[in-house]
């Protein structure tokens, strides 16, 4: 299997299960982490960041991307980043099902980001499903938040630190909790 057919294959939700799956998946893990190897072992510029970012979701990343290392991915090929966000350190990226962050995405110490999961019947425990996250615009995510596969995250929303994400979030509200359940709605967030 390819990567290309891997990342058309996985927003059909459909198992990980093939043997090429595996094998391209194991591929992927072994070349994330060789990246984030190098990004995490030494001080490096906000640019050199950017660069080795880029190697790792195999694509230029904004230049206003800012990162604090370190940053963990296991596959690193379905991470997407808009304008101006911002990932704070330690944070964890299961990105086989897809992870985007809108503009102006704020990302707080030590987040996970989980797009797979198990099958739930115990014949189907060693198979994974992707689904993926999506973070729109000016989301701000606390610190030692898990946000679940699946789950899409409205405009201008906050998730209190701790929080873990099982369900979408809608726009201008603020969630926290495990589960995540809404706290209160943000009356007017362009100000």
């Amino acid at each position: 299997m390819t990567l290309k057919e891997f990342l058309d294959y996985v927003p059909t939700r459909g198992p990980l299960n093939t043997e090429g799956m595996h094998r391209l998946m194991n591929e992927m893990s072994e070349e994330a982490r060789r990246v984030t190897f190098r990004l995490n072992s030494a001080w490096h510029s906000q640019e050199e960041i950017r660069s080795l970012l880029g190697e790792l979701f195999g694509r230029p990343v904004p230049d206003t991307l800012r990162v604090f290392p370190p940053f963990y991915s296991d596959f690193g090929k379905n991470i997407h980043v808009g304008e101006n966000v911002f990932i704070n350190a330690c944070c964890h990226f299961q990105d086989h099902g897809g992870v985007t962050l809108g503009d102006g995405c704020q990302i707080g110490h030590n987040v996970v980001f989980a797009t797979l999961n198990h099958g739930l019947e115990p014949a189907d425990r060693g198979t994974t499903y992707p689904a993926p996250i999506v973070l729109g615009r000016n989301v701000w995510v606390g610190s030692n938040a898990t946000i679940l596969q699946g789950v899409t995250i409205g405009d201008n929303a906050v998730v209190a630190a701790g929080a873990v994400v099982s369900r979408d979030v809608p726009a201008n509200t603020i969630v926290g909790g495990v589960p995540a359940r809404i706290i209160k709605r943000i009356d007017n967030p362009e100000k």
